[in-house]
């Protein structure tokens, strides 16, 4: 078997590996390995071979790595407004119950709010979705 074959046997591995597991690094170590393999097709040596799906492999790793360290992390699921819609919304305090709580409609039902905020004085009047937490939501003063 060529070492054009292997290199190609191997970067189909890694890339269905990565399909099982969902680990985009490994798509970037099977570009290496790819790039191992066109190297032997060129006739590199196996040498020139390895050092090259290294540099592209590991390459392609430390810039992902890099880009994804330079992105803002995601927020977490009870506060992602793409997870739950009704973040950012605007609900009506009628009045804060003793508890720091207070029932607001919203959507057709009645809801459990708590205050962002605990330490602001609650006053009622227009506040916006800011978390969900289970069934509560989190608001806090427009």
């Amino acid at each position: 078997m060529s070492d054009a074959s292997i290199w190609w046997l191997l970067a189909g591995t890694a890339i269905a590996v990565e399909l099982m597991t969902g680990t985009f690094y490994l798509l970037m170590l099977a570009t290496g390995l790819v790039a191992g393999a066109l190297a032997a097709t060129m006739g590199l040596a196996l040498v020139g071979q390895m050092l090259l799906a290294a540099a592209i492999g590991g390459g392609a790793v430390a810039a992902w790595h890099w880009r994804r360290r330079q992105s803002p992390a995601s927020l977490a699921a009870h506060a992602n407004p793409d997870v739950h819609l009704d973040i950012g919304e605007t609900v009506h305090v009628l009045r804060w119950n003793a508890d720091g709580t207070a029932s607001v409609h919203f959507r057709g039902a009645h809801w459990t709010a708590i205050a962002a905020d605990p330490t602001e004085p609650a006053h009622p009047g227009n506040y916006r979705i800011k978390e969900m937490r289970g069934n509560r939501l989190v608001i806090e003063k427009l």
